[in-house]
């Protein structure tokens, strides 16, 4: 069963590529950008979004409501949605595709109890759906979770995980505690490194044993600061998710503090469209050096 009009909440890196991809083949795609930056709503409306003034219009108007944005917003974002449906009667499918923890997605589903919308808890892997690029991964769980299959074969591949609510989402708390919690670890080894005199020395001998972890090094730090802030709150949620199962959350708490010092530097005022794509892994890390909190305290 598909969807015909999609509403995306919001219109961000992820958010917009997914909407593009909906709206491009044939989905009527709404958005409501009140408040919102202009470049924002300028991106939707390049990207074929239809917008509408607010949230009870978007409700009225939506059959399944994707809630796509950073993680910390989203149990904020879900409160006003079950709001505005319980005050409006509308209530149409609601998505939370965030970054967040099983606990925290059945937090989020609990405050849809007595709206009538079906809930899905949905975890995303991949990059933004694109021209050349793999399916983005939707992992989704929870008994309303068919309804995600109007995204499949559409720039993603729609992966179902079972009925309980808080499955795709831990699926993206462990995918992710690699990934991006491997890219951390990167990151405070080379500025470690540099700050004990041995960053050239290290560097060269990755690059002659682990030649593959040095190409990803070079590729990605760089590239880090301008999503470190956003995913700060993520390492949070994967903190709080090793922790339930009963597993140390200082991997990810540690994470967590890489990404803020990342985000500090001047280089996390970019964003990924304005990132300076020549930068070396060397200037990166020699910022992060420089902008380390503990720094002076060490010396």
């Amino acid at each position: 069963m598909g969807q015909q009009s999609i509403a995306i909440l919001s219109p961000g890196d992820m958010g917009a590529g997914v909407g593009a991809a909906l709206a491009s083949h044939g989905h009527d795609v709404i958005a409501c950008v009140a408040g919102r930056s202009r470049e924002t709503r300028e991106r939707a409306e390049r990207l074929g979004f239809r917008l509408v003034a607010d949230l009870d219009s978007l409700l009225a108007e939506a059959d399944l409501v994707l809630s796509i944005l950073p993680p910390e917003a989203a149990l904020d974002l879900a409160r006003d949605v079950a709001s505005a449906m319980q005050r409006t009667g509308h209530a149409p499918a609601y998505a939370d595709c965030n970054a967040v923890s099983p606990e925290t997605a059945r937090a989020i589903a609990t405050l849809f109890e007595g709206t009538g919308a079906p809930f899905i808890d949905a975890g995303i892997i991949g990059a933004a759906p694109g021209p050349d690029r793999p399916p983005t991964r939707f992992y989704v769980s929870g008994e309303a979770a068919g309804l995600m299959d109007a995204l499949d074969g559409k720039g993603m591949s729609v992966r179902p995980v079972g009925p309980e609510i808080g499955g795709a989402s831990a699926v993206k708390m462990c995918y992710a505690s690699i990934t991006k919690g491997t890219n951390a670890l990167h990151t405070a080894a080379m500025t470690v490194a540099d700050a004990l005199g041995v960053g050239e020395t290290v560097r060269a001998e990755i690059g002659e044993s682990l030649p593959a972890i040095m190409q990803h090094m070079r590729g990605t730090i760089p590239r880090l600061p301008a999503d470190a802030g956003r995913w700060v709150g993520e390492m949070d949620e994967i903190a709080s998710t090793f922790a339930s199962a009963g597993a140390t959350p200082r991997f990810h708490q540690g994470a967590a503090a890489v990404f803020r010092l990342l985000d500090s530097t001047p280089y996390g005022r970019e964003t990924r469209e304005t990132t300076d794509t020549a930068r070396t892994l060397e200037a990166t890390v020699a910022t992060c050096l420089a902008h380390l909190p503990m720094r002076d305290a060490a010396e």
